[in-house]
């Protein structure tokens, strides 16, 4: 059972509110998709989201890496012999992690399937059922906590509040936000590289002393500056997780070993994918630090492979995966069963998508 070719796709799905950051505001998602295709017309699917931002690619980039580097090189390998694919993978081109994610998923969803098995248990899980977070944009104060209500409304218990382009007025925010959902609710709190490393502390510590509660607060500092993200831990009571930080399992083992951030948040986008978000699993169980699972704009099939890690993994203790509820269309049929802040995991093989979306669709080239 040999890989026969690679088709490449762009959906367009617009969001129902447009999603700020205190780095950028965005109204819809614009991905590439693809179709793994082996010899007997099984197909596995993937997809990668353009972050320049954060990984440095674009919609062009992706497109190309996979068309000119990363199919060439596996076009014709046995399915099964899944670690010789990844292997060629990574050597085929440096970084474009994004671009690997999106045939590592797909090259997992075949896998799954050809053992007809969902994936989460193919990884090694039984859990059916995670629960997820809803974040909560950059937005003015009322706006935000009108958001924080509606969110959980729809049935979710966490909060993942973006903050960072208002300083210490986003106290204000989080405490307002706090005050409107009760203490039931839980919030964290994704910083995206705002503060420098005192600015972090300050603002950290004002939210511990004025009551906000905050379970965790995400890259207070920029991705490189690795001793400023350990000086903000040593300096808080709150857990700091490392994300733009770590995009390989050699950045996790490092902030492990330096006690630079309280947990790692794999996302699929940073990795290049499942196989080497494993490799990140397998350090953090080693020295007993808790992962988050996480996600950028993404839509159902990345999505959906993520939720299956998460399902497979223990070390994966908290889960931010941006679902349906934020997108205007369903684009997709199966995969897991989105319900306000649960994620329900079926029976289906692979990550249980079998088709490329129906509507906002457009195919862009196949490779044999």
């Amino acid at each position: 059972m040999k890989i026969d070719r690679i088709e490449i796709g762009e959906v367009a799905i617009p969001l129902r509110t447009p999603f700020q950051t205190a780095s950028r505001t965005v109204d819809a998602v614009h991905n590439i998709l693809i179709r793994i295709v082996t010899d007997d017309g099984t197909a596995g699917y993937g997809e990668a989201p353009p972050t320049a931002l954060i990984t440095g690619e674009t919609k062009a980039s992706i497109r190309e890496a996979i068309m000119q580097y990363i199919a060439p090189s596996i076009i014709g390998m046995e399915i099964f012999d899944l670690d010789t694919i990844m292997q060629r993978m990574h050597a085929s081109i440096v970084n474009n992690t994004s671009a690997k994610a999106a045939v590592d998923m797909a090259l997992y969803d075949l896998y799954a399937k050809k053992l007809s098995q969902p994936l989460y248990k193919v990884l090694g899980g039984a859990k059916r059922k995670i629960e997820t977070a809803q974040t909560i944009s950059d937005k003015p104060v009322d706006e935000r906590v009108r958001d924080s209500l509606q969110a959980v409304q729809d049935g979710f218990s966490i909060l993942n509040v973006s903050v960072g382009r208002n300083g210490i007025k986003d106290v204000e925010s989080l405490l307002a936000i706090r005050k409107a959902v009760g203490p039931g609710i839980r919030i964290r709190v994704e910083a995206n590289q705002s503060w420098n490393p005192q600015e972090a502390v300050r603002i950290i510590s004002m939210m511990e002393d004025q009551g906000v509660q905050t379970e965790l607060v995400e890259q207070p500092v920029k991705a490189h500056d690795l001793a400023g993200l350990k000086f903000v831990t040593q300096h808080v009571q709150t857990p700091i997780v490392a994300d733009e930080s770590a995009f390989s399992v050699k950045d996790a083992l490092h902030i492990i070993q330096n006690q630079s951030a309280d947990l790692i948040n794999i996302k699929l986008m940073k990795t290049g994918g499942i196989h080497e978000a494993l490799k990140i699993c397998t350090v953090a169980e080693t020295y007993g630090v808790d992962c988050m699972i996480g996600c950028m704009l993404e839509s159902k099939i990345s999505v959906s492979a993520a939720a299956h890690l998460a399902a497979a993994k223990n070390c994966i203790t908290m889960v931010d995966l941006i679902g349906p509820s934020f997108y205007k269309i369903e684009a997709y049929e199966g995969g897991p069963l989105f319900t306000g802040g649960t994620i329900k995991l079926g029976d289906a093989n692979g990550i249980g998508i079998n088709a490329f979306p129906k509507a906002h669709f457009k195919k862009l080239g196949i490779v044999k």
